[in-house]
C-alpha cells in the first residue's frame, strides 16, 4: 500500500511538472512571438503550429491528471476531516465514507474503528454510571431513613436501629472497595508481582478463612490437588483475591449439606487449571452468559455484583482464561487457567 501511494504521488507530481513546464514553454513562445524574435524564421513558422498544439495537449493532459488526482483525494479527505471534527465535539457516532484511493480508504477505515471503540466505551461508561447510581441509591435511602427517624424521634437510638445503619455503611464500603479494585484490575495501572507459586497451597490459604462460616452453614469445604504439580507464574495476592471472590460467591449460594470443592490440575504442558465447584442451586441458562458482567447478580444476592467481574479482569491480566458452567439445581463450576513456569 505504501508503494502504491508513492507511485501515485510521483505520478501526480509529474503531472504538475508537465503542466508547469508546458505553461512556461508556452509563455516563452508567446513572448518571443510578440517581440518579433521569431519573425522571418520560415522553418520555425512551419512547425510552430504543431509545437503549439503539442504543448497545449501536454498542458491539457497535465491539468486533467492533476485535477483528477486532487478530486479523488480531496473529497474523501474532506469527509475524514469532518468526521474528526464531529468526534472532537463529542459525537462518537460520526463515521467517514470509505472511498477514494486505497490509502485514503485505509485511513477512513482506521478512523471508523477508532470512532466505534470510542462510542462503545462511552456507552459502557454511561451504563456503569447508571449501575453505580442504582447500587448506591438503596443503601443510602435506608441509611438516611433510619438516621432521620432517629433524629426526629420516630425511632429510638437503640442498638437495633443503629445496627441497620451500620450495616448499610458496610454495604457502601464494600461497594466502594470493589469499584476501586475493578478500576485497578481493568486499568493500565495494575501491577502484577509474578513469582513461581504453588497454586494448591494458595487454594488452601484462600479457603481457610471460610471454614468457620462454612461449618456454621453446614457446608463442606475441600481442596483436591495431585502431587507434583508445576508452579504457576502468577501474582499470588491477586490470584488469592480471585479465589476469595469465587469462594465467597459459592458459599453464598450453597445450601446446608452442600459441598464446595477447589480442584487444581495440570492443563497441558504450560498451564494449570483451577476449578471452584459447588452444589448450590445453580445459574439459569439465560443468566449464565452474563455472570462476569459488572453488577450482574441474582435478585436475592447481598453482594455488589462485582466479584466475578474483578475475578475475570485479574485472570485475564495474567494471560489466563475464566469461564463458568452451571446446571440449575445441581451446582456451578467456575474454571480458570493460569500459566505455569514450564
Amino acid at each position: 500500500m505504501g508503494r502504491r501511494f508513492l507511485r501515485r504521488a510521483v505520478a501526480l507530481l509529474a503531472a504538475v511538472v508537465v503542466l508547469i513546464a508546458g505553461l512556461a514553454t508556452l509563455a516563452v513562445w508567446v513572448a518571443a512571438r510578440l517581440s518579433g524574435a521569431l519573425t522571418g524564421q520560415a522553418g520555425w513558422a512551419t512547425v510552430a503550429p504543431a509545437v503549439l498544439a503539442a504543448m497545449l495537449a501536454l498542458v491539457l493532459a497535465g491539468a486533467i491528471r492533476a485535477a483528477h488526482g486532487l478530486r479523488r483525494t480531496a473529497a474523501p479527505l474532506r469527509d475524514l476531516v469532518e468526521g474528526i471534527a464531529r468526534v472532537a465535539d463529542g459525537d462518537y457516532a460520526a463515521r467517514a465514507r470509505e472511498r477514494g484511493p486505497a490509502e485514503v480508504r485505509a485511513l477512513a477505515r482506521a478512523f471508523n474503528r477508532m470512532a466505534e471503540g470510542l462510542d462503545r466505551h462511552q456507552a459502557e461508561r454511561r451504563r456503569l454510571l447508571t449501575d453505580i447510581s442504582h447500587e448506591l441509591r438503596t443503601p443510602l435511602a435506608v441509611l438516611r431513613g433510619n438516621l432521620e427517624g432517629i433524629l426526629d424521634g420516630v425511632y429510638p437510638a437503640d442498638p437495633a436501629h443503629l445496627a441497620v445503619a451500620l450495616e448499610e455503611t458496610q454495604v457502601l464500603a464494600r461497594l466502594v472497595d470493589d469499584l476501586h479494585m475493578l478500576a485497578v484490575a481493568e486499568g493500565p495501572g495494575l501491577r502484577l508481582l509474578r513469582r513461581p507459586t504453588d497454586v494448591a497451597d494458595l487454594a488452601r490459604e484462600a479457603i481457610a478463612p471460610f471454614r468457620g462460616p462454612a461449618e456454621a452453614a453446614g457446608v463442606v469445604l475441600a481442596v483436591e490437588a495431585p502431587a507434583g504439580l508445576p508452579a504457576a507464574e502468577v501474582d499470588p495476592e491477586r490470584i488469592r483475591q480471585v479465589l476469595t471472590n469465587l469462594l465467597a460467591n459459592a458459599l453464598r449460594h450453597t445450601p446446608p449439606g452442600g459441598t464446595i470443592r477447589v480442584r487444581v490440575t495440570a492443563d497441558g504442558g504450560d498451564a494449570l487449571a483451577v476449578a471452584v465447584e459447588d452444589t448450590g442451586r445453580g445459574i439459569p441458562a439465560s443468566e449464565l452468559p452474563h455472570v462476569f458482567d459488572r453488577f450482574h447478580k441474582s435478585a436475592d444476592s447481598p453482594g455488589t455484583g462485582l466479584g466475578l467481574a474483578i475475578a475475570r479482569s485479574l485472570v485475564q491480566a495474567h494471560g489466563g482464561e475464566i469461564s463458568a458452567e452451571s446446571e440449575p439445581g445441581r451446582g456451578t463450576t467456575v474454571r480458570l487457567t493460569l500459566p505455569s513456569t514450564l
